[in-house]
């Protein structure tokens, strides 16, 4: 029997440590980070109820505190770049839901720098994709963790994203025939985003030796699947794998990064915020959110263990051009891939244009639908 992957090495205990806490945190289950001799046990908004705060009171009743990432922040009326800690002289689960999630919220306290263990545990809350806001309960010097408690260390949370891109591995590839795509082959990945997979679809022969035409698309399951008329995601993943299967073939990167690499449940939070009138960015930053919550080195190490060095970049957002310039593949050009505008998505595509540097004509994308009624 192979145990070496049982064994593993330090980058595998690493690796353990950071999943099974993310596991946990998404089961509304609390954590202990540690630090230097140091540790608190974290618990996520996402899921803290009365029962939890209570139990989190009754091991430090005084000295909890709240961290909010610098978005929130902003939304409850502070001017800041950076998160910050807001004290909790009870541990009140109502009040604590106030501050991380309620839209006409303002901070009621004075807020304090985290620490490196702060930092960690809303690092963790973000590779759970549940709301990036945690509350820290100190513990004493030299403590272990309480009851069937994870402990896991600052740092393995930290160092995750890099080791997940580093280690990504291919774990299963068979041809998948598509509609007007039929010589099209998927290529699964196990890493890159925490316990996640993600797919590289080739679609025809393309040459490696030559620059390959590539999409980098991240999942939506709204758009792609059913179709939704608030984005154009669905319209660029099928327009990409048609102009492909035409064009001599490509790959498209299907990454799980839903909402901008929030998750689908924050992103359904965000959805009904927009409903009620809030821009895509200013309700993602209602719950937390910066811009955009992606990254994409391991996207390009996907690339390069399919034997790929160079390509024709396919997309609207120069963030994704940078990474891949900045990961060590040369882009040689780039293509835009435009959806059709709807009445539903054009204050979204404008956002994209004027918020995230987005290279659409939302103009033209809004003339087109008028021309159309």
């Amino acid at each position: 029997m192979d145990t070496s992957g049982i064994l593993g090495g330090a980058a595998d205990i690493v690796r353990a440590q950071v999943e099974r806490a993310i596991a946990e945190l998404r089961a509304a289950r609390p954590v202990m980070i540690g630090s230097a001799g140091r540790a608190v046990l974290v618990f996520g908004v996402d899921g803290l109820d009365h029962g939890a705060a209570e139990a989190a009171a009754r091991l430090s009743p005084t000295m909890a505190h709240l961290v909010l990432p610098a978005a929130r922040l902003r939304r409850l009326g502070l001017d800041r770049s950076a998160p910050a800690r807001v004290a909790l002289p009870q541990i009140d689960a109502g009040r604590i839901e106030c501050l991380a999630l309620t839209v006409e919220a303002r901070i009621d306290a004075p807020v304090s720098p985290v620490d490196d263990l702060d930092e960690a545990a809303l690092e963790l809350a973000r590779l759970a994709l549940v709301v990036p806001a945690v509350v820290m309960v100190p513990l004493a010097t030299g403590s272990a963790a309480p009851g069937h408690v994870l402990a896991v260390e600052a740092t393995a949370i930290g160092d995750f994203r890099k080791l997940e891109a580093r280690l990504i591995r291919i774990v299963g590839r068979a041809p998948v025939p598509l509609e007007g795509a039929p010589e099209t082959e998927f290529v699964v990945f196990r890493g890159g985003e925490g316990l996640r997979d993600q797919v590289a679809i080739v679609i025809g022969k393309p040459d490696p030796t030559q620059p390959v035409p590539v999409r980098l698309h991240s999942a939506c399951l709204t758009g792609d699947l059913f179709g939704s008329l608030k984005c154009d995601c669905g319209d660029q993943l099928r327009d990409t794998v048609e102009w492909m299967a035409k064009n001599g073939g490509g790959v498209l990167l299907y990454l799980d990064q839903e909402g901008r690499g929030n998750g689908i449940a924050n992103k359904m939070r965000a959805y009904r915020l927009q409903s009620l009138g809030w821009d895509t960015y200013d309700a993602d930053e209602v719950l937390g959110f910066d811009l955009d919550q992606r990254r994409f080195d391991f996207a390009a190490e996907m690339l390069k263990q399919l034997g790929i060095r160079s390509i024709d970049v396919m997309t609207n957002n120069p963030v994704k051009i940078a990474a891949m310039a900045e990961a060590g593949i040369e882009v040689r050009s780039e293509r835009r891939v435009i959806g059709r505008a709807t009445d539903e998505n054009v204050r979204y595509l404008t956002s994209k244009r004027d918020r995230a540097g987005h290279a659409i004509d939302a103009d033209a994308l809004i003339a087109s639908l008028a021309s159309r009624k």
